[in-house]
């Protein structure tokens, strides 16, 4: 529900259990007065008062108290040069050269429903009554240039979107410099920052660190999200936690160059801006132009860090992910690639099919190397036509022999890559990443293709189609093997070099749109080195990304804490692998904790290993809705225990559960009591192991004595929990 008080001047955008209030001050400046618990009334103007910094802060000669400031105002979107010293979040050069900008309120409407941010991916609605909408008008009157505040308050979950637009009614061209998509100002740095940080096979670790003086934050440079950074960051109280207390996230809807930053000023509150990254980043507008920034998604949780992710996985199941396979039940696959990496053949392919047929898994994806002369990672980028020295007949032979067994088929792309030693690089040379007279670095003997060229996505769409509406493709996972360097495109002119790593992620938003509208019934999976581009942007376009090439379960472990404090379980790949430092049994428990699947050669099972996995599979279809769809509650943190983890997904209406733990070392004591979360503590459950009933408050309170199960390394056990209704 959103609301504007005439008289008071203030708008408020209410959530179920959450309140943002924006105020217009003096000379129409936007404040930001409020984001938290939802409050009942809009009395907060005097919160608003902040202490000058002396005669260092400028004062507007018309403001009522002269002691008011800019520099030290909570500003709802700030801009630089006119004032307010801290990081803005709008800075446009005009054609006279600087880059003092100035916006003030003009007007605003408030609508049910939520406007699209075509071309660019974004938090949609199943209907009109989910969400309100606030648009806020703004103008810098000097340069003409209109700045509209897009805000969407939802009417069942705590999530408030933000975005921004901006217009060049002006009759000169200008620079757009900064433009990120959301900034809020608290009035306290009583915040820890969590992060999550990695590198490849490592993604997504938590970092937690105290909130202090200065600018900190992460970002990315790399023209992707990135192994190394996520778009997303937490703010949590101090003295809140998993489950109490307050958890602020931000999370950009945004594949490319992004910043998430924190500034705390001498006066000990707090800005945090959300957005594309400023470095490396400039727009030309020319008279009648608009620029549109990503959606930053914000979630407020009074239930600590577990309320705010489950509300995002409840968003991002609903809101996000799109097409056939947003709830309908995914094939369980197995890939080809840490089997037979290059090596394979048609034969050796059918004979993978046959043998996980018979443990109940329902596709193959063939990964890299069937195609051009791929039999290494030297070449063949670019040339998506099928090698038929490996597939003879081509993929229509392959195919139909793997869905003769009953089985579905997928196949892996990397649509935006191209290697030197290629027909299409010899064609057209030009086509690469590059600037002029420097030489492009190579990396994983390959360049970027320019996607944010229309000639050369055509070409790579035709390619590509050629082949998938050729055959029957069930699955395509889409790969992003390296970052981008010496960013330029050919067809940029110098004042326009800069908008180079944000044309290149709308030329992929591009690429990937004509896919899923042309294929609608392919179930497609993201992947860049694992999980080197795992943000929401990508879940726009496909229902689930391959979090890391790292298949170790005890490693996985951190991964998959990290990826869940913002990301949802069933966007998750996550497989097992005959890699590892565990047995069969823990790589299923923890692979069920994501989309699950294999990753392995299952003509080398030995007899004990594939009753395991017929086991997992039967298990995978029977806890199904329960792990893609059940609220999940993390339960012991690898971050913080060195020993042990554990983790579990309970329905929505509490009458199941399936909770898991894992001994990552051996405990020094043996004794291991697991407490459970999220039941209903009046019901009673029955633990389907053993036959005991338990009550939700027995559980949850005293825990459950698990030390006979799990006491040695990489030890794992499942505990599921069915409602007595008797």
């Amino acid at each position: 529900m959103i609301s504007f008080d005439n008289q008071k001047r203030i708008f408020k955008l209410d959530t179920p259990n959450s309140s943002y209030v924006i105020g217009i001050f003096d000379e129409n400046y936007l404040l930001n007065l409020y984001y938290g618990a939802k409050i009942p009334d809009i009395n907060l103007w005097p919160n608003a008062k902040r202490i000058k910094n002396s005669s260092f802060s400028p004062s507007n000669p018309n403001f009522k108290n002269e002691a008011d400031s800019v520099d030290v105002l909570p500003m709802e979107y700030p801009t630089y040069g006119a004032g307010d010293f801290r990081i803005s979040a709008l800075k446009i050069k005009n054609s006279d050269g600087n880059s003092v900008t100035d916006i003030r309120y003009v007007s605003h409407k408030i609508y049910k429903g939520k406007p699209s941010l075509a071309p660019l991916p974004a938090i949609y609605l199943n209907n009109d009554d989910e969400a309100d909408t606030l648009e806020i008008h703004t103008e810098d009157t000097l340069t003409g240039i209109k700045i509209t505040l897009f805000y969407t308050a939802f009417n069942d979950l705590d999530v408030i979107t933000k975005s921004v637009k901006a217009e060049n009614y002006g009759k000169a061209s200008v620079d757009i410099e900064r433009i990120f998509s959301s900034c809020v100002d608290f009035p306290t740095m009583d915040f820890d920052l969590i992060t999550l940080y990695g590198r490849h096979a490592k993604e997504r670790c938590r970092e937690q660190r105290r909130l202090a003086h200065g600018i900190q934050g992460v970002g990315s440079k790399r023209g992707v999200s990135s192994h190394n950074q996520n778009p997303f960051a937490a703010l949590l109280r101090h003295g809140a936690g998993e489950e109490h207390g307050d958890a602020y996230g931000f999370n950009l809807v945004y594949s490319g160059n992004f910043e998430l930053s924190a500034e705390c000023n001498y006066s000990g509150t707090t800005r945090i801006l959300t957005g594309i990254n400023s470095e490396d980043f400039s727009w030309r507008l020319e008279s009648g132009e608009s620029f549109q920034t990503p959606e930053a998604v914000l979630v407020y949780s009074c239930q600590g860090l577990g309320g705010m992710s489950r509300t995002y996985h409840k968003l991002y199941n609903n809101n996000l992910v799109r097409g056939k396979y947003k709830y309908e039940k995914r094939p369980l696959l197995i890939n080809s690639w840490e089997a037979a990496f290059f090596d394979f053949n048609t034969d050796k392919l059918v004979e993978f099919a046959k043998n996980a047929k018979e443990l109940g898994i329902e596709m193959l994806v063939m990964d890299d190397g069937w195609f051009g002369k791929r039999n290494s990672d030297t070449n063949s980028l670019g040339d998506w036509f099928v090698n038929e020295e490996k597939l003879p007949g081509g993929l229509g032979v392959l195919i139909d022999r793997v869905n003769a067994l009953g089985m579905k088929f997928g196949i892996w792309y990397e649509p935006e890559m191209i290697s030197p030693d290629s027909k299409l690089f010899r064609e057209h040379p030009d086509w690469l990443v590059h600037v002029p007279g420097r030489a492009p670095s190579i990396a994983r003997n390959q360049y970027v293709l320019d996607v944010s060229r229309e000639d050369v996505r055509d070409n790579i769409f035709k390619q590509m189609s050629e082949v998938i509406s050729k055959y029957k493709i069930d699955y395509l996972k889409w790969d992003f093997n390296r970052n981008i360097s010496e960013a330029g495109s050919a067809l940029l002119p110098p004042e326009r070099a800069k908008e180079f790593f944000h044309r290149f992620i709308l030329g992929t938003y591009d690429l990937m749109d004509r896919f899923t509208k042309a294929f609608p019934n392919i179930l497609f999976e993201n992947c860049s080195g694992g999980g080197g581009r795992f943000d929401p942007g990508m879940l726009y376009y496909s229902p689930q990304i391959w979090a890391s090439d790292n298949t170790d379960p005890i490693e996985r472990l951190t991964i998959q804490f990290g990826t869940s404090l913002c990301y949802p379980a069933q966007t998750m790949g996550a497989h097992v692998s005959a890699n590892g430092r565990t047995g069969y049994q823990t790589k299923g428990n923890v692979a069920q904790w994501g989309t699950f699947g294999y990753e392995l050669d299952p003509t080398k099972l030995t007899y004990d290993e594939k009753e395991i996995i017929k086991k997992q599979v039967e298990d995978y279809h029977k806890y199904y809705s329960l792990t893609h769809y059940g609220d999940l509650y993390r339960l012991i943190d690898p971050n913080f225990d060195n020993f042990r983890c554990a983790w579990g997904f309970v329905a929505p209406d509490k009458s199941e559960a399936l909770f898991t733990a894992v001994i990552m070392r051996k405990i020094e004591s043996g004794l291991f009591f697991l407490k459970l979360a999220g039941l209903d503590k009046d019901k009673f459950y029955k633990n389907a192991a053993d036959g005991e009933i338990y009550s939700g408050s027995l559980l949850m309170n005293s825990g459950i004595n698990i030390s006979d199960a799990v006491c040695n390394d990489g030890d794992s056990i499942q505990i599921y929990l069915t409602e007595c209704r008797d």
